[in-house]
């Protein structure tokens, strides 16, 4: 009875032990110098070389490969690790999500680069193979040690509110316990990022410069805000005083763990303006530190997270000042997110 595994098998988990492996061994505070997760080398080159292992096998059944299989078939061990991951806790559901889209763009430019490195090499297909698997290896030391793209960048959001100023100004500085149903649904939300509670401070009548407002999260997160600017009807200013042993490790996932090592909010706060119809403008803007050497990638995802963050935040300000304002209306118009998500 012939017991052997096939090439195509042997190649979804050799890319998934190899993935693991890297993973597992970078995680090592005795091989810090030697590689981090947070690296290009891990979240590109890896990936590229576990679509690498996949195909380099599948040729060995199909020698024709077409490349737009190739394509496809090196996303089978990205899956498979990625789950691993998830399911022996070694990630948490935001740093998968973030990850997806970068290791099936990589693990697929890799199955096309073994395609072309296989009829090239054709008598050294092996030796091949491992200068291949050790290119993260050879390269993350370099990257740890000369290059470094720390950035920071700002994120802003408007709304429009049918309310005084001085009714969305009463918003700010106190935010009430949030319910579920005011809390609309957001990719913040489906990806496990914990949703906001309450925000509160104690406003007095002189200069609130100074004052510190305590934000509350979800999954017992908490962090302050000093006040930097305060201009009642105008502007509520802050910086953020984020202490990471206050965050949770169960909260985020460590490498986007608000006030780490690799990413963290900087200032922040609210403007507003009136438009002459009546009408407020609500603007929310947060700076923010990223400290991962990912560029244009982490960038992407740091707006996307925090444009539906911002959002999600105005549109609960919009409705209560509006239902201050307005309170015969009884009927708010809802998003389709929210509609789905109370449905």
């Amino acid at each position: 009875m012939n017991t052997s595994l096939s090439p195509r098998t042997v190649g979804i988990f050799l890319g998934v032990a190899y993935g693991i492996l890297i993973r597992v061994s970078w995680e090592l505070d005795e091989l810090k110098n030697v590689g981090e997760l947070v690296t290009i080398s891990f979240m590109f080159l890896l990936p590229m070389v576990i679509g690498y292992i996949r195909v380099h096998f599948e040729l060995k059944v199909i020698p024709e490969l077409t490349k737009r299989k190739a394509i496809v078939i090196a996303w089978q061990p990205i899956f498979v690790f990625l789950l691993a991951s998830v399911v022996t806790l070694l990630e948490g559901s935001i740093c998968v999500v973030i990850a997806l889209p970068a290791f099936m763009f990589f693990a697929s430019i890799g199955g096309v680069i073994a395609i072309y490195l296989n009829r090239i090499f054709r008598k050294r297909k092996q030796q091949t193979l491992l200068s291949v698997a050790f290119l993260p290896i050879l390269l993350a030391p370099v990257e740890l040690n000369f290059l470094h793209l720390s950035k920071t960048y700002e994120v802003s959001n408007s709304i429009v509110i049918a309310a005084p100023a001085s009714v969305v100004w009463s918003q700010l500085a106190n935010v009430e316990p949030i319910k579920a149903d005011e809390w609309s649904c957001s990719l913040t939300q489906l990806i496990g990022v914990p949703k906001p509670i309450a925000a509160n401070m104690v406003v007095g009548d002189g200069d609130m410069v100074g004052a510190v407002r305590t934000s509350t999260w979800q999954k017992g997160v908490e962090f302050n805000e000093i006040i930097t600017r305060w201009q009642p009807n105008k502007a509520l200013l802050y910086r953020f005083d984020i202490d990471p042993n206050r965050i949770p490790d169960h909260a985020l996932d460590k490498h986007v763990k608000l006030g780490g090592e690799y990413f963290s909010p900087l200032f922040g706060g609210y403007e507003i303006e009136e438009d002459g119809q009546g009408n407020t403008i609500l603007h929310l803007k947060t700076t923010l530190m990223d400290n991962t050497n990912f560029g244009f990638y982490s960038r992407i995802w740091g707006e996307l997270i925090f444009q539906d963050f911002h959002q999600s935040l105005l549109h609960l300000m919009k409705q209560r000042a509006e239902r201050i304002s307005h309170p015969a209306r009884t009927n708010p118009e809802q998003s389709l997110a929210e509609q789905f998500c109370l449905s």
